[in-house]
C-alpha cells in the first residue's frame, strides 16, 4: 500500500504496512519470521483500536471495500494471527505444538 494512501484517522498504523497480507499462509509465515517483542508491539497498538477500525470497516461490504480501505481489514486479520501468541502462549511459536510449516492455505482473502 503506498504511502499516505490510509484512511486519515488510522494513518499512524502505516508502519505495520508489512503486516498487510492478503492470506492466511502469508500471515503465519510473517508471525513465525516475527520477534515476540515485534508481534507484541503490533498486538498493543491495534488492540486499542480494533473497535474503531471495525466501525470503520463496516461502512462497506465485504467484497466492495475500497483500495484505501483494505489495508485496515489486513490488519484485523494480522491482529487475529498474533492474538493467540500474546494472549495464550506468550511466544511466537506454539509451545508443544505441530509444525506449522506442515501445513499450507490455499485460499486468499476472506
Amino acid at each position: 500500500m503506498a504511502k499516505g494512501s490510509w484512511p486519515e484517522e488510522f494513518t499512524d498504523l502505516e508502519k505495520y504496512s508489512d503486516w498487510c497480507l492478503e492470506t492466511e499462509q502469508e500471515r503465519s509465515d510473517k508471525r513465525q519470521a516475527s520477534t515476540f517483542d515485534e508481534i507484541k508491539a503490533l498486538y498493543d497498538d491495534l488492540l486499542p483500536r480494533a473497535d474503531a477500525i471495525l466501525a470503520y470497516l463496516d461502512k462497506y461490504p465485504l467484497e466492495e471495500i475500497p483500495a484505501d480501505v483494505r489495508p485496515l481489514l489486513q490488519l484485523t486479520w494480522a491482529l487475529a494471527e498474533v492474538a493467540p501468541a500474546i494472549e495464550l502462549f506468550g511466544e511466537v511459536q506454539v509451545p508443544d505444538g505441530y509444525d506449522v510449516k506442515r501445513f499450507s492455505t490455499e485460499r486468499r482473502g476472506f
